[in-house]
């Protein structure tokens, strides 16, 4: 379900909202992901108990708000611990992955660029055999880099 761009304010029905698994983590577009990729976005992520995110980047910034739970944030060389209400903000084409070491889901809050949610629902349209074979291909499309396995394993 896409929903269209609106021309006035609304309440988002948030019953309504289409749920995507990207490889463990779930998604939720909280403003509409049609139309133009440079517009403002908003996603609520879910990083279940032991989830990750592996190392990658891409060139539209994200600012991370921390709703519930604890999530561990890598970048610039370290991983940080964000709690409820901590802001995290990663630059564009820095280098970043999430995990989540603790047994309770943790919630984010992510504000960037349309851009970033069409990739998303790309890279698992069509429920694909081979999952983690269409989201390495969708993101050379878009041009994001991803980690090798090994560069993973050594942040941790």
């Amino acid at each position: 379900m896409h929903a269209e761009p609106m021309a006035f304010p609304y309440l988002v029905d948030q019953q309504a909202l289409e749920t995507l698994n990207v490889l463990g983590p779930t998604v939720q577009f909280l403003t509409p992901i049609d139309g133009d990729a440079e517009a403002p976005c908003l996603i609520r992520a879910s990083i279940p108990p032991r989830g990750f995110v592996p190392l990658h980047s891409h060139a539209d910034p994200e600012t991370f708000v921390a709703v519930s739970g604890e999530v561990g944030a890598f970048a610039d060389g370290a991983w940080t611990v964000l709690r409820a209400g901590d802001v995290f903000h990663v630059p564009p084409h820095a280098k970043h992955a999430w995990r989540n070491d603790s047994s309770a889901q943790a919630d984010v809050t992510i504000i960037t660029r349309v851009r970033i949610a069409q990739f998303l629902r790309d890279a698992v349209d069509g429920h694909p055999s081979k999952p983690v074979d269409q989201f390495l291909a969708v993101s050379e499309r878009y041009g994001y880099w991803n980690a090798t396995p090994e560069e993973n394993a050594a942040i941790g």
